[in-house]
């Protein structure tokens, strides 16, 4: 027969949140290692926290929620503590109780606003690699590099001489602007939205962008991200992040990094092999010899290199489309830099599933 469409107000509720999310659920090991991963850093969040005074939002819980938003692809702080009062998944992973009040936007905004200081994103990212269930996958001799454009929270229209003196003539909030016939550049001009933002042009044809650049380090065997970097984005800054980024990797053992043509230079290869890496980087033989010689060609571990080295682009397709990375929300550098990390380190935690064997 068929059911009525009844409207059910119970006022009280039995049934655990724990009980309500399945046991197979994909976020439950992701949980378990977040959760440790946190209970590790809280010597770092005491220390950003004063003894006096109300109790604040839980950092551990404001990362939680942070994952989440990046995880679900929540466009906006806002849109997700207003998903946190009714989606109880949410609430489950956040560490909510059913009947918990959700925190106002504002206050949950300036809580996360705190977490910039320890440079909590990083932290994060080192404990959830350091986890002993995380650290079978990852390699310690094989690695890729490469780096992406992270578009500015910043309008062209923003973009004017140093100086000043360019103000639209109607002083409308959203004047039309013509640059038709202006030379703009890097060192005349800056952003009064974003001042660390840099105009860049990925290649020639294209349009140039207000723009900083994102720099990712890779580990072959699983594809996971080890290291992160943001800098403003300039011709150099590829390179410069890429050797940085191996030379704070810990111990000198001879490890191999793959790269892309882009990195096909004298002084980059040369400064790797000061480092004691060897360079499986793509020949680039465009009108110019490769610094790839072909004793490093030859070798079979080249090639293997030359494969892995293509899958840190899904990292970069995830955070930049899944965790809306493409255009960033924040405003300079450290900023940007701090949000680029934490979607690195929730890139990690959506592929545990499936490397530990929680999904098919």
């Amino acid at each position: 027969m068929r059911g009525e469409d009844r409207q059910s107000r119970g006022l009280f509720s039995y049934v655990d949140l724990e009980a309500r999310v399945p046991a197979d659920h994909p976020l439950r090991p992701i949980r378990a290692i977040v959760d440790e991963a946190l209970s590790a850093l809280s010597g770092e969040f005491a220390a950003l926290y004063s003894d006096l005074g109300r109790p604040s939002i839980p950092p551990e819980r404001l990362l939680r929620a942070l994952l989440l938003q990046a995880f679900y692809s929540v466009r906006s702080e806002r849109l997700l503590i207003e998903q946190l009062d009714y989606n109880l998944l949410f609430r489950w992973f956040v560490g909510l109780g059913i009947d918990d009040p959700v925190w106002h936007p504002t206050a949950f905004t300036t809580n996360r606003d705190r977490l910039l200081q320890g440079e909590v994103a990083a932290k994060f990212l080192a404990a959830v690699l350091g986890h002993a269930r995380l650290r079978q996958f990852l390699s310690q001799e094989h690695f890729s590099v490469d780096g992406t454009l992270i578009e500015a929270w910043a309008s062209m229209k923003s973009f004017r001489p140093k100086g000043g003196g360019d103000e639209p003539p109607d002083g409308a909030r959203n004047s039309s602007r013509n640059f038709h016939g202006e030379q703009r550049r890097n060192d005349t001009h800056a952003s009064t939205t974003d001042a660390e933002a840099r105009l860049f042009r990925k290649g020639a044809g294209k349009e140039a962008r207000l723009c900083f650049m994102g720099h990712l380090l890779m580990e072959n065997r699983s594809g996971l991200v080890v290291a992160t970097r943001l800098t403003q984005a300039t011709g150099l800054a590829e390179r410069a992040a890429a050797s940085a980024l191996l030379e704070d990797l810990p111990g000198r053992h001879r490890i191999t990094v793959g790269a892309d043509r882009a990195y096909d230079t004298s002084d980059f290869v040369a400064g790797l092999r000061g480092l004691n890496v060897t360079p499986h980087v793509a020949q680039n033989l465009s009108r110019r010899a490769s610094r790839i010689d072909r004793r490093t060609v030859r070798h079979p571990g080249y090639q293997a290199s030359q494969r892995a080295r293509k899958r840190i682009e899904e990292a970069f397709a995830w955070i930049k489309t899944i965790a809306l990375q493409a255009k960033t929300s924040f405003r300079g550098t450290a900023r940007v830099g701090w949000a680029f990390t934490l979607a690195a380190a929730a890139y990690n935690l959506i592929r545990l599933p499936k490397l530990i064997g929680g999904l098919p």
